[in-house]
């Protein structure tokens, strides 16, 4: 579909539709048309936008799957992401599980797990509460470190996409398409804040949230749902102790184990009465100075979704699809593909 093609592109490369305009010696109404179906421009338009935005002419001929609905989710009111950057998270959703139904499509849909369905769970007044009916809705242990969360909940049938974007003013969103749910984030995040992001989309989805409450309200609830859900006030007090004197180097090694920050195990203790406020208020100072507050140092791997790779490396060695088609669904080399797929098992 070309018209979305074009928008995806143009957003990607963070123009506006006049700078695309000026380059390709249009009018930004003729790029308004070609975005909205409209108009479509001739094939030597198509090329000079093409050349313009720094993609293929294929790029912009490839299909869109029309049978997917999608509903995103809402962008906090106070949001710093500019509308233009906002159009973009939603615009990269479509797009990549556009491509990620492609494959669906291909292999049949009972390759895809059963979703558990969103907006289930009432909500109490108590986050630890909360947080255990969550990990109770998604059928894994009440207590212990949460191992890799992509993984697990591809594995529950949920999409998440890891979208590498520029700006540190956006970390996550959800939404559903075709009643499945999804959670995007940015993978430009430390791997620790990434899992947070995500257990906080989750919440969001899992519970029914009184419309009634303030945003502010939301996401606070929401923030000390996913703490909980990460490192359970009963495995606080396990790893840590029932007190604590000072923040010591000795917690570095239960914020690898359950895959968590500083900052968020700091958090936590301070919730569960392990340390008093003057501890964990120095440890904030402290970690300011040192620029924790943004740049934390990671102590553990990256998770990445694997879940769309393997179905197209699967679709590729099962002769569904060409290693050529393969490599344009995944946007990666030729060569890349061919070498997952069909090199010898040592």
């Amino acid at each position: 579909m070309f018209s979305k093609n074009l928008k995806y592109y143009r957003l990607k490369q963070n123009m506006t539709k006049k700078e695309l305009a000026s380059l390709v010696n249009i009018s930004p109404m003729a790029i308004t048309n070609y975005e909205n179906g409209k108009r479509r421009p001739d094939m030597k338009i198509i090329k000079e936008l093409a050349a313009a935005l720094g993609v293929r002419v294929t790029d912009f001929l490839s299909k869109r799957n029309e049978n997917l609905v999608f509903v995103h989710g809402e962008f906090r009111k106070n949001s710093k992401l500019s509308g233009k950057q906002q159009e973009f998270v939603r615009e990269s959703v479509e797009e990549y599980i556009g491509r990620f139904y492609s494959i669906i499509d291909i292999l049949g849909g009972e390759v895809l797990p059963k979703a558990p369905l969103s907006h289930q769970l009432k909500l109490t007044d108590n986050p630890e509460e909360d947080a255990l009916n969550m990990r109770k809705y998604l059928r894994i242990a009440e207590s212990g470190p949460v191992g890799n969360l992509i993984e697990l909940l591809e594995n529950k049938g949920i999409i998440i996409y890891v979208c590498n974007m520029e700006s540190t003013d956006f970390s996550g969103m959800n939404g559903s398409v075709n009643g499945r749910p999804y959670i995007i984030v940015n993978g430009n995040m430390s791997p620790e804040r990434i899992r947070s992001t995500i257990a906080h989309e989750m919440a969001h989805f899992i519970f029914m949230w009184n419309d009634e409450l303030e945003e502010n309200e939301i996401e606070k609830k929401a923030t000390a749902i996913s703490g909980a859900f990460l490192f359970p006030a009963n495995d606080a007090i396990r790893e840590l102790g029932v007190r604590r004197t000072r923040i010591s180097k000795d917690m570095t090694y239960i914020c690898k184990e359950y895959g968590i920050s500083m900052y968020l195990l700091v958090k936590r203790a301070n919730l569960c009465n392990i340390v008093n406020d003057n501890i964990a208020k120095g440890f904030y100072v402290r970690a300011g100075q040192a620029g924790w507050k943004k740049n934390e140092p990671s102590r553990i791997p990256k998770e990445n979704p694997l879940l769309f790779s393997q179905l197209v490396f699967r679709a590729v060695c099962e002769n569904e699809i060409s290693i050529q088609k393969g490599a344009e669904l995944l946007k990666m080399p030729y060569n890349y593909v061919a070498e997952q797929c069909f090199a010898e098992e040592v």
